[in-house]
Parts: structure tokens; sequence; C-alpha cells
């Protein structure tokens, strides 16, 4: 798989990264796989399930910037409409609840795509 490919598998805009990113596949590439080596998306897991709203709110904050330099376009969209959500103190846990339901599936699309790059070289 290429990485223009596995972009178009995530639904993520390759070419906006590409320009980002000098124009270097290999440095873009880099940065793609250490995506699989982060931990924000558990510690938003834990955090919701532990009713941390504070910390979950930080989780999909890092993650929204995360996808954002790598304009992994789907999945920040879902994880920045969750971040907003959790944003304010009193947070309308059941709409993050539902909201989390689109950043799993959405994190799930772009970790495969991004795992048969990694197992493709």
């Amino acid at each position: 798989m290429s990485l223009e490919s596995c972009y178009s598998a995530m639904e993520g805009d390759y070419q906006t990264v590409y320009a980002r990113l000098s124009k270097n596949e290999r440095i873009i590439k880099k940065f793609v796989l250490k995506f699989l080596e982060d931990g924000s998306y558990d510690l938003l897991v834990r955090s919701l399930e532990e009713k941390n709203y504070r910390e979950a709110f930080r989780a999909a904050h890092t993650m929204k910037g995360i996808c954002q330099n790598l304009s992994f376009t789907k999945l920040y969209n879902s994880v920045n409409e969750l971040a907003e959500t959790l944003r304010p103190e009193d947070a309308d846990v059941q709409k993050a609840g539902e909201q989390f339901l689109d950043v799993e599936r959405d994190y799930k699309q772009t970790v495969e795509a991004i795992r048969t790059l990694q197992a493709e070289g």
C-alpha cells in the first residue's frame, strides 16, 4: 500500500500533509507509523470509563492536535467534536458518549489503514 493509498483508506488529506511536511514521504510515513504508539486513544477510553471527563478532554484534545498535524481528516473531525463537548466543566456526558462511538469507528479505520501500510513495508 502506498502512503497516498493509506490516506485514502483512512479518509485523510494526503496532499495537505505532503505539502506541510516538506514533500518528504519518508518523514510523513515515520510520523504516521508513530501514531500507532501514541497512548492518547487508550487514555481517552480509560478516562471515559472512569468518568474522568477532564482527563478525557485532555486525551481527546491531544488526539485532535496529532490528527490535525498529520491531516487524518475523518478522525480529526470526530475527535474535535468530542473534545469540544468535553471542554466545559459541565460537559454533556451523554452526548460525549454518543460522539465517542464515531471516534472509536474512525480510530479503528485509521489504525487499520496504518497497519496495512506498515505490513506492506
